[in-house]
Formats: C-alpha cells, sequence, structure tokens
C-alpha cells in the first residue's frame, strides 16, 4: 500500500522525509536521450517542489517540447473500493467534472480549466502512473519525468529534474541562454542549500506534520533562525548568490510565496508571517513578477489543497480567505543589481 507525506513519522514525533526512488537523468548516450516530445510532465500546483520544475519548463521556454499534466489540488483516496488500502493522494480531473468533496465528503472544490488530465497514459490518478512504471517506492508524488516511448518514469525528484531542464533540451528551447546553475555560483548555491532545504524548505513540513510538541518546537525554531539568516543575506544583495537569479532563489521563493497563506496557519508556523521581515517580502515580489514565475503561481490551487487533503488537520476542508501579501507590489530590489 503507498503512503503520504502524513506517515513519514519517526518514533520520536518527527517528519522524516522519504528520499526520492526514481534518480535517472537524460543524457544522450543514455535509455533516456534529450528529443522533443518524447518527455512529459506530471505536476501538482500546490506543490512547492513540483511547481518549481513547472516555472523551470517556462522560464527555458520548453512548453513545446515536453508535454504536461496538472492534478487537481484534493487529494482523494486512490484505491476508494478497497477498504483497506487508506492511502489519499493526487487524481486527475478534466475542467466541467463535478466539484471534488475531501475524503470525509465535505466541502465542494471546483476543478478549474487548469487541472489538465494524463492524455499521456489515461490514468485516473498519479498513483497509477506509478503502478504503470512498476514503481517499487509506494509514495506517489510529483513532479515527475515520464519518458512515453520507455513507458518509464525518469525522475521523480525536483532537484535532479531542475538541472535536466536546465541544459539538456537547450538544442529545442525557447531561452537556452536563461541558466539557472551558472558554474561560477554553484559552490555557493550548493552551501545555501545545505542550510536552506532542512530548515526551511523541509522546515515548514517538519513544522507542520511534527506529532509532538519537541518536535515541532525542535522544527519551528531552527525555520525562524534560517528564515532570519536568508533574510540578512536578501538585505544586501538581490538575489542569494548575488546579481543573478538561479535555482536556489527558485527554490526558497516557492516555499515563501505559500508561506503566509498556508504554512504560517496550517502548519503552525506562525512566529512571523514573511510580510513581518524587512527584505523577503520585496525578494518573494521581485521573483514573482518574473513573467514565467507568475503564469506558474496558481494560489486557488496551493490554498485548496492543504486546507482540503488532510482531514486529520482540518476536518471540514473550510479554505481562509487571504492570499498573504500584495505579491504585485513595487518590489525596488532593482536597485541592489540586475536581473
Amino acid at each position: 500500500m503507498g503512503h503520504s507525506a502524513l506517515d513519514e513519522v519517526s518514533k520520536d514525533g518527527a517528519f522524516v522525509r522519504t528520499a526520492a526512488v526514481h534518480r535517472n537523468t537524460i543524457d544522450e548516450n543514455g535509455p533516456h536521450p534529450p528529443e522533443a516530445g518524447r518527455y512529459h510532465l506530471y505536476v501538482a500546483l500546490a506543490c512547492p517542489w513540483a511547481c518549481g520544475v513547472l516555472t523551470a519548463l517556462y522560464l527555458k521556454g520548453l512548453e513545446d517540447v515536453i508535454s504536461v499534466s496538472i492534478v487537481h489540488p484534493t487529494w482523494r483516496r486512490t484505491r476508494p473500493d478497497d477498504d483497506k488500502d487508506t492511502h489519499a493522494g493526487w487524481w486527475f480531473r478534466t475542467p466541467g467534472d463535478p466539484p471534488v468533496p475531501n475524503d470525509l465528503g465535505h466541502g465542494a472544490n471546483e476543478v478549474d480549466d487548469t487541472c489538465i488530465p494524463d492524455i499521456v497514459n489515461g490514468c485516473k490518478t498519479v498513483r497509477e502512473v506509478y503502478e504503470l512504471a512498476k514503481d517499487q517506492g509506494g509514495k506517489y508524488s510529483t513532479p515527475i519525468l515520464f519518458d512515453k516511448v520507455t513507458k518509464t518514469i525518469v525522475s521523480n525528484e525536483s532537484l535532479d529534474i531542475l538541472p535536466v531542464l536546465n541544459s539538456k533540451f537547450n538544442a529545442f528551447a525557447k531561452y537556452p541562454e536563461m541558466d539557472l546553475f551558472p558554474a561560477e555560483t554553484q559552490p555557493l548555491a550548493e552551501d545555501l542549500n545545505s542550510w536552506i532545504y532542512p530548515n526551511i524548505n523541509d522546515g515548514v513540513y517538519r513544522s507542520g506534520f511534527a506529532r509532538t510538541q519537541g518536535a515541532y518546537e525542535d522544527a519551528v525554531t531552527r525555520l525562524f533562525e534560517h528564515l532570519e539568516r536568508a533574510d540578512e543575506i536578501l538585505s544586501k544583495q538581490r538575489y542569494l548568490t548575488g546579481d543573478k537569479f538561479t535555482w536556489i532563489d527558485l527554490r526558497l521563493f516557492h516555499t515563501l510565496v505559500r508561506f503566509d497563506p498556508v504554512y504560517h496557519t496550517y502548519f503552525k508556523c506562525n512566529v512571523k508571517r514573511i510580510a513581518d521581515f524587512k527584505h523577503l517580502p520585496n525578494f518573494v515580489r521581485d521573483v514573482y513578477q518574473m513573467e514565467p514565475v507568475k503564469r506558474s503561481i496558481n494560489m486557488r490551487h496551493i490554498k485548496m489543497h492543504y486546507y482540503t487533503s488532510h482531514p486529520v488537520l482540518n476536518t471540514y476542508g473550510v479554505i481562509p480567505a487571504s492570499n498573504g501579501f500584495d505579491l504585485d507590489a513595487e518590489h525596488g530590489r532593482e536597485k541592489l543589481g540586475p536581473q
């Protein structure tokens, strides 16, 4: 039986994320060569990892090279006819389908025009995509980069897919010059990721899914210590590694843009809002106002997923009103350096 993030808890009540199982890549001489039209991307707009991959697809101009499916935000049981199989996860829906309640029958969550069904394999759920690829891991997450020819998952690890999109399809990309992984910033970006990922990107989940007071307090303390650290860095320069927007900015952005509308409330990350920091809000605005980034953000999907998918945390699936601070307001960060 499959499992989800809600099941990834240690004996002391701490959330411990399971590593991705599918870690292959695109390579000219490998089983998955770079070809236009060969690959398909499965994403959830609510998921910061998957949505970040979609942002990279847009930044590189690969929409006509790699096809995309976008799931509905509300998790439902993926084997509803099997009483013993309680796994809940992502479903594909077609615009115009009836609204989707949560697994307890509460709510009526719209199937909007953003949803794109599985146009490649005809699967009803993301779980079915994994089963088609003979997955043995049992965590049916997004993003998924899928090879249509071999009918296999190339990768389900966002940090593997990002560099693939960044460089492996440049022969077909509209914007091959766009580089999220410049060699000169890579050592610094890796160092930044060594504390941003565990304490901020994953830290919000470690706070929200903790099952003991101690595990929660450890996670939320580390989270805000490192948000302060990021705020300090961004007080002096436009982006985390300097004047150039890179993958580490993209990863931080996708956590921060979800923070005030979701993580602050739902994951009990309520020491401060991002809006209460001095520099982080304008960093978020600066990144958001890049057209390919803005195109990938769907706040309705983001809020709907978190507040309707875990009945144990929000029984009636009521979605709070606020979308956070104004993302379109002036950010003024041009004075810190060019984009």
